[in-house]
């Protein structure tokens, strides 16, 4: 349960818990998606957020295709390994340092102990704190794929597990062969498929934490964004549908009527977006990226900021309103994802996205 100021949760499993901050830090665009990035500038962002209590970090194998793990590796040396909330995911298998190379699911038992080794090593720590499956492998039985995980709990590799864009079944599933500490999905004011797949009530059922990545609609509703032409070359952005020119443009709406209520409250766009985010489910951590220290120093004050009922009913009217344009990714990265349920949105633009996926880079999940 969140605490009454509502700035932690109590994230864990029956008899081991503890308190994390409701605003983490989703580290992939450190060192991928957003075009190129400064290595020495990602490792003083991560120091920052240490040293300004923003403590809940969300890496995986496949960012960099290692080296984000690596990144926050040498952001975790020297510090106390309490110090920092380490998450991590496993399952989209890639080669090493090839970042073209990420080429499908993989649940197998014997993948995923040799993929949290891997990530132990490139981490240099004893324990990951969290460990995800990142996407849910089709082929091979969830129960066999969470028995593996389980194996590296008992080993002392890893204190809790997670489970990223899973169904509401196959979350019951996993939770019957070892308890699941955390859900990580997309979780914003355009993309509500975490309710209406049944996954937010089947983890309010079960007493387990909502990640939610992307609160800030990959910075779309930040308000910062305001046509195509404002994303970098080399920015996987401009291979998702909902940013494309002609669906851009249909898409502010909804930003209009957040930046409506920011300038009511005296707060940022992207504050109210992530405060609204939280007015939705007590147990749950919201993990915008960024990388740029005073972005992320709005974020973590973002937890303080309180919205009036009649602010939250107005934006919910307004989110429940949007006829939001394209799918939330390309065609291909849409087929891994394990849901039995899916936007109204994302239903009425398959068109949008295959035009959009036939012209992408083969990029890794959030």
């Amino acid at each position: 349960m969140a605490d009454v100021t509502g700035e932690w949760v109590e994230l864990g499993v029956p008899g081991d818990r503890v308190r994390v901050r409701r605003i983490g830090l989703g580290t992939m665009g450190l060192t991928s998606a957003y075009g190129a990035a400064d290595a020495d500038s990602s490792l003083a962002l991560l120091q920052h957020a240490a040293d300004v209590g923003c403590t809940f970090w969300d890496t995986a194998d496949v960012y960099g295709s290692g080296a984000n793990e690596r990144l926050v590796g040498r952001a975790l040396a020297g510090r106390a390994r309490d110090a920092v909330f380490v998450c991590t995911k496993f399952g989209v298998s890639f080669e090493e340092g090839n970042e073209a190379a990420a080429t499908g699911v993989c649940g197998e038992p014997a993948y995923v102990r040799r993929a949290v080794e891997a990530s132990l090593r490139r981490l240099g720590v004893a324990r990951i704190d969290l460990l995800y499956q990142h996407r849910v492998d089709p082929r091979v039985p969830i129960e066999a794929t969470v028995g593996a995980m389980a194996e590296l709990v008992r080993e002392g590799k890893v204190r809790f597990l997670g489970l990223s864009e899973c169904s509401a079944s196959t979350l019951r599933r996993a939770y019957a062969v070892h308890p699941i500490a955390a859900v990580e999905w997309e979780y914003n004011a355009w993309t509500l498929d975490v309710e209406s797949a049944g996954v937010l009530a089947a983890c309010r059922d079960l007493g387990v934490t909502l990640v939610a990545y992307a609160p800030l609609g990959r910075g779309f509703l930040t308000g910062a964004l305001r046509s195509f032409d404002d994303l970098a070359p080399g920015d996987a952005r401009r291979h998702h549908p909902r940013f494309q020119p002609a669906n851009f443009a249909r898409n502010l709406a909804l930003v209009r009527a957040f930046e409506r209520v920011a300038q009511r409250v005296g707060a940022a766009t992207s504050q109210v977006a992530l405060a609204w985010v939280l007015a939705q489910e007590q147990n749950l951590v919201a993990i915008p990226g960024t990388r740029r220290e005073g972005f992320l120093d709005l974020n973590v004050a973002a937890a303080a900021v309180r919205l009036a009922p009649a602010d939250l009913a107005e934006l919910r009217a307004a989110v429940d309103s949007a006829d939001i344009a394209g799918a939330r990714y390309p065609e291909h990265q849409m087929r891994r994802l394990d849901t039995t349920a899916a936007s109204a949105s994302t239903a009425a633009s398959t068109a949008a996205s295959a035009s959009a996926s036939a012209s992408a880079s083969t990029a890794a999940p959030q």
